[in-house]
């Protein structure tokens, strides 16, 4: 079966960070990323990373049992009706995470589910205009 979707590209990745200000630091003087946004409600701040971006959240209200330091990454998708992917992929036995809700990213505000890979990650997908075919 074919996805109703096309996966177009890595919009964001998301890191838990136990010195933000550290981490905000590396990645700006050190790296070069610029900060383009900050969501002070839950400690957000979002550095553009190209095309892409590169988000940073603080550890603390982290899940129960995370460990890890990447919270989620997001793949933009190409399709026109979100809904289909959500049926897609419970089909195929994917757990969807919560409802679709309006989510900023690499693109601007736009419309986003998450979902588990089968080692436990958490995947946002995104849902992007698709490109115009010539």
């Amino acid at each position: 079966m074919n996805p109703p979707f096309k996966t177009a590209e890595l919009d964001h990745l998301v890191l838990r960070c136990r010195d933000q200000a550290a981490m905000l630091a590396f990645y700006t003087d050190v790296i070069g990323l610029n900060e383009e946004r900050r969501t002070e409600s839950i400690g957000l701040i979002q550095l553009r990373a190209g095309a892409g971006m590169l988000d940073l959240v603080p550890t603390v209200g982290a899940p129960a049992g995370v460990a890890r330091n990447l919270d989620h990454f997001c793949l933009g998708v190409e399709v026109a009706d979100l809904q289909s992917a959500i049926d897609y992929l419970r089909t195929c036995g994917v757990e969807v995470v919560g409802e679709p809700t309006t989510r900023y990213g690499a693109r601007g505000l736009g419309l986003s589910i998450y979902i588990r890979d089968p080692e436990g990650n958490l995947v946002e997908l995104k849902q992007i205009r698709p490109r115009a075919t010539a």
